[in-house]
């Protein structure tokens, strides 16, 4: 293996944003280990493709400490002695439920994969980058919701709204060492977590976007790459925002 090849982490890689950006993470040449509950046949057909240990895959639950305990060490091993680079923090649930009436297991799920399983990645991946004279990067998504809110997301903004407030502080106690921490707010996207809106919500907010549309997650995408190159090596501590314009 190439010990100069740069090695990424992402969490939530099986489907929808976490997979489409392994993907050009494997067109620019990056490595790249993820990690999800199941494995789906989307996921799998890309491992088939890259049969050369550039990209593999960790069973691994978000939300559970053992298990993310477990997804990092597992993951760093992999690695080895080549250069680990960055770590991408994707994994997210959502429960759509008026606060009130919200079990109160719903909220705590959201809020232990959303934002402190981010932060206890976040922890474990920076004990190896801080060894590291090389630097390296933490990509937290986040969501326009953290900042605006939205009618039965409660939860999930204040998860949303926790992580970037971890990812400003995260980049003022790791800048000197070179490790830039970002967030990346989508707006709302064609996923599986915006299926279950209904149309007349759709509607009300494809005409609430200046441009016009539902984003993708290859309108996405980019911008979480380019935070991981030499480009973006003087952004850190910033949420930056691809919503279409809805937020403007």
């Amino acid at each position: 293996m190439n010990a100069d090849q740069k090695c990424v982490l992402i969490t939530g890689g099986s489907r929808g944003l976490g997979l489409a950006t392994i993907r050009h993470l494997m067109d620019e040449g990056y490595a790249v280990a993820t990690c999800s509950r199941q494995r789906t046949d989307a996921l799998d057909a890309l491992i088939a493709t890259h049969g050369d240990g550039t990209l593999t895959w960790f069973p691994c639950s978000v939300g559970d400490e053992a298990q993310e305990t477990a997804f990092v060490s597992s993951a760093l091993d992999w690695v080895g002695d080549r250069r680990f680079h960055a770590l991408i923090n994707n994994a997210a649930v959502a429960r759509d439920g008026i606060l009130a009436t919200l079990p109160n297991v719903d909220s705590q799920r959201i809020l232990e994969v959303n934002l402190l399983g981010s932060l206890r990645l976040a922890r474990l991946a920076l004990r190896r980058m801080l060894a590291s004279p090389h630097g390296g990067r933490i990509v937290n998504i986040s969501s326009i919701i953290g900042s605006r809110g939205y009618t039965g997301l409660a939860a999930y903004s204040a998860s949303k709204a926790g992580l970037d407030g971890l990812t400003r502080a995260l980049a003022r106690e790791v800048g000197r060492r070179q490790i830039t921490v970002n967030s990346v707010a989508p707006g709302y996207l064609e996923t599986e977590m915006s299926s279950g809106l209904e149309q007349r919500q759709r509607s009300q907010i494809v005409n609430r976007t200046p441009l016009g549309r539902l984003g993708t997650v290859e309108d996405v995408v980019p911008l979480i790459v380019f935070l991981l190159g030499d480009g973006a090596r003087f952004i850190t501590g910033q949420t930056l925002t691809v919503d279409g314009g809805i937020s403007c």
